[in-house]
């Protein structure tokens, strides 16, 4: 299996991940700030939306026009990168953010089945703020799958403490 196939699938194993668990949360849950966290699943779910999209897309082949006419990248970043979870409460629409990032992360996995393993090894696309991990594709792609996996925590933290824990079906 090509280096690439691997990472592709591993990038689309922490999508599912982080859409079981927002798929178990109710909308009307999801900006349930607990006070011990200071975070809810739309800061999160925004914030991957837009990780997703800098760190799988952006820095790999550059804007995509498609995503930037169908989705308010720049509104997402100030609320979900630079703002804190409290100020970005009813900005937007739940059902809508979810959708977005369903829409990032299958442009995401098209972009990766679309790399060679030669590319894995090309340097980053010139972007405003420099990637703080990665200096060549397959940096980036393995820090996408490390980040998601970070905020999927996190996920599974707020959700345990505004309903119950989530189990990923793994108990009978």
């Amino acid at each position: 299996m090509r280096q690439i196939e691997i990472l592709t699938k591993q990038t689309a194993n922490t999508y599912e991940w982080v859409n079981k668990l927002i798929y178990s949360i109710p909308y009307k849950q999801w900006e349930n700030t607990p006070a011990i966290i200071e975070s809810n699943i739309s800061w999160q779910v925004g914030h991957l939306l837009v990780s997703f999209y800098y760190h799988s897309i952006m820095v790999i082949v550059g804007n995509q026009k498609d995503v930037l006419q169908s989705i308010p990248l720049k509104e997402y970043s100030s609320l979900y990168t630079d703002a804190s979870p409290a100020s970005s409460l009813a900005k937007v629409n739940p059902e809508v953010l979810h959708k977005h990032v369903l829409f990032i992360q299958q442009k995401s996995l098209q972009i990766l089945e679309s790399l060679s393993d030669m590319d894995l090894q090309k340097n980053l696309e010139p972007t405003p703020y420099p990637h703080p991990i990665a200096k060549n594709t397959l940096e980036a792609i393995e820090w996408n799958i490390h980040h998601t996996m970070y905020h999927c925590g996190q996920i599974g933290i707020i959700r345990r403490v505004i309903d119950k824990r989530f189990d990923f079906g793994l108990r009978g």
